[in-house]
Order: C-alpha cells, then structure tokens, then sequence
C-alpha cells in the first residue's frame, strides 16, 4: 500500500452497491477508500460485522460510528419543534440523517487523510444534493465524487463485480424497492410503486402493522418539556428513547403510513411510500401542547415557519443562514410548550384526548359557559364594532359608487 495515495471515504451501508464501491474506486480512480458506516437506527446488521466486511472487500481502513443517540437528540428534537412535514405529511425521514452522516464523513476524512468523499446516491434523487450540500457547508475543500452517478457502476455491473472478485456480500437477494430507514422513519420507492394507481402491498411494511385489525387501544401520556417529549406514561426517557417506544406502540397501531407523490429537489414529482409511526404520533403530540400553550399570534406566524423549514431541510439546506435563523425562531417559541398529552392509539390514528401544562394559556373560567364565567360579554359589541370598522367603511364606499352586494336573484 502506497502511502502516497489519494484517499476517498465512502459512506459505507453494507449492501452490494457500497461494497463494490470499494474496489470499483480504486480501479476507476487510483484512490484508495476508507470506508465509513454511520448507525442512525437503520436496524440491520452489528456495526462491526459491517465494519470488517468493508475491510474484507478492499478498504484500507473502516470507520464505524453508533449516531443514534446524536440522531434522535440533534436532528430529531428540532424536527419535532418545527413539526417537520414537508407538504405537510412527510416527516423527513432521509433528508434528516444526511446532514448526520455527512459530519460522520467529514470526520474520517480529517482523520485518516481523504481528500474525496464518495457515496451511493444516483442523479435522479434529493440525496445526492443533500449529501454534497452539507459537505461544502462543512468542508469546502473536499472533492465528491459518486460511483453510481459519475462512475457508471450500475447494479448489473456490480453484481458481476462481486462475483468475479468473490466477495463476501450477497449478490442472488432480488428487492423490488429502494429503502431507507432510520429511527424516525423509513422511506420505500421505485419498483410497481413507480406506478401510481397501483396501491401499496402488506410486503412494502416493515415499522407498521395493518391498521386495519388493530389490538384493543393504546392509551399513552407524553410529557414533554420546552417541546422536548422527557417521560412516557411517567417513566423518564431520552429522545431516542421516546422515538423508539413511539415507534413500537403507534407501530403496532398502523399509525403513520404516508403514501404521497411529491416535489423533489431535483424538479421532477416522484411516488414515496413512508412509514413513521413514532413521528407521526410525537407531532400530532407536539402540536396539541402547542395549541394549549403558544399564543395566538406566535402560533399563526410558527405555522408559516414550520412549512418553511421543512422545506428548507428537505431541499437540502440544513446548514444555511436562513435555517439556522429560523431554528432560533422556533426555539424561542418552545419556552412554555412543557406539559402532558394523552392520546388513544387505535386503528391508524393518533387521537389527542386529554392535555394539561401549568404554561398554559386555556382559561377555563374564561372558555366557560356555565356559572362562574369570568369573561365580560358586555365588551365584546364594542370589539366587533372597531374590528369591523375597516370592512364597514369598505362596503360603505361599494355601495356609493354603485358596486354593493346585489341582491337581485335575475342578476348575473
């Protein structure tokens, strides 16, 4: 081995793609690879079985690292502070964990002397913006380079790969879909979903199950603090904690299948089936408790900001100025969102039941009807009277110049 070599670190998955990778780089390129794998609860194999098969297949050195806690701590949280949907349903899933995996990439190449980052992604998706965006956010002076974008390295041409190379990956396992999971979610396209009548089928489900036979409700209480869930049914929890458990109980519920065809980055409408049970539950959560403790005002304006952001981290754009200005917006406004929401999981739904804060802005002596009431009625005939000046003064004007409301049914 040269010491005078370029290197390259690959982000390193495990499968078949990346594992030719290795060695279809260094034949295309001259660079030897350092091959880099990133756990943010993607399940699968044991990090270091990954680890040694990345060496096994060429590389010169292998860098491991367990993220899950960092994942659902420093990318999850702000995800759920923001209500994270992009087209208001996808709880970007993937376009959370690239920033992650990228800072996990620019670290080994610091380490062990890259002067290239490689990965897997191909010119039709968002990953590869989001992969090479937060790398020049991070690390401007490294090059990136992708095998199966800029490398020709088709799935055809890797399986002859492997098998003439006899390398230690199976190469006969045929997987109809493409899929990408983590702790938050996970995310399934092409194969006959590329065909968007055609209705997904049970075997497309991993994180869920059908939704249609359900056990008996869960009944489960979330106690969060400054929009952070810290407690499940009264016993503490860590971010990844809260993830996981959500994950299992609206799992088992069929809650948080998400079938949509959406926007991608790169200009073209694409068909993405998502499964993300404990998202889609700690959201629906989270905007409750935001209902009871932010006011009114801050609430409509978080609203547009939170459609924003999500924009903002689907189309790649974690580490940019107006993110990072939002984020302080968002977390300002998390000062009083602690308190508990309870919810019924059953049957596909996440169904809010009860809520309580000792923020909260609910007066139930005001928001009464009955004896005790505390609101003054008497004022509100001057409220409406100066809330509707400006439209009354408006329709005053219409009707001098001869353009009121007509009235006149035969009109047209």
């Amino acid at each position: 081995m040269s010491e005078h070599k370029d290197r390259v670190v690959l982000a390193y998955s495990g499968g078949l793609d990346t594992s030719v990778a290795i060695g279809w780089i260094e034949q295309q390129t001259g660079m030897e690879v350092v091959a880099v794998a990133v756990d943010v609860g993607q399940g699968g194999e044991d990090l270091e079985v990954i680890r040694q098969r990345a060496l096994d297949c060429g590389a010169v050195e292998a860098y491991v690292a367990d993220a899950k806690e960092e994942f659902a701590s420093d990318y999850c949280m702000p995800a759920l502070k923001a209500n994270g949907l992009y087209q208001g349903r996808y709880p970007l899933v993937s376009a959370l964990s690239r920033p992650l995996i990228v800072k996990h990439l620019v670290r080994a190449a610091r380490q062990f002397g890259a002067t290239t980052v490689a990965h897997g992604c191909t010119g039709k998706g968002n990953d590869q913006v989001r992969f090479e965006v937060s790398l020049t956010s991070m690390a401007p002076d490294l090059k990136t380079i992708a095998p199966v974008r800029d490398l020709a390295l088709t799935r055809d041409v890797a399986i002859d790969y492997a098998n003439k190379h006899n390398l230690p990956i199976e190469t006969t396992k045929h997987n109809p879909f493409s899929i990408d999971q983590n702790v938050w979610g996970r995310a399934i396209e092409t194969g006959f979903l590329e065909d968007i009548w055609n209705a997904p089928t049970k075997d497309v489900y991993n994180y869920t199950d059908d939704p249609t036979y359900p056990p008996l409700p869960d009944e489960v209480v979330i106690t969060f603090e400054q929009g952070v869930p810290v407690a499940i049914d009264g016993r503490a929890v860590t971010p990844l904690e809260a993830v996981q458990e959500m994950n299992r109980r609206a799992g088992a519920q069929g809650i948080g299948r998400i079938d949509i065809v959406e926007d991608r980055l790169v200009g073209i409408k694409s068909r993405e089936i998502y499964e993300a049970p404990g998202a889609v539950a700690l959201i629906a959560a989270h905007q409750e408790l935001e209902n009871v403790t932010v006011e009114r005002e801050l609430a409509r304006y978080k609203r547009r900001v939170d459609e924003r952001w999500s924009e903002l981290v689907y189309d790649a754009q974690w580490y940019s100025p107006l993110k990072n200005a939002l984020d302080a917006f968002i977390e300002n406004t998390q000062t009083y969102v602690s308190g508990d929401i309870r919810m019924t999981l059953h049957g596909g739904r996440a169904t809010v039941t009860g809520r309580r804060s000792d923020s909260s802005l609910y007066d139930f002596n005001l928001a009464t009807y009955e004896t005790g009431d505390t609101f003054d009625q008497s004022h509100s005939r001057g409220f409406i009277e100066i809330y509707g000046m400006s439209a009354k003064l408006a329709a005053a004007r219409d009707v001098r110049f001869g353009r009121g409301v007509n009235f006149d049914e035969d009109a047209h």
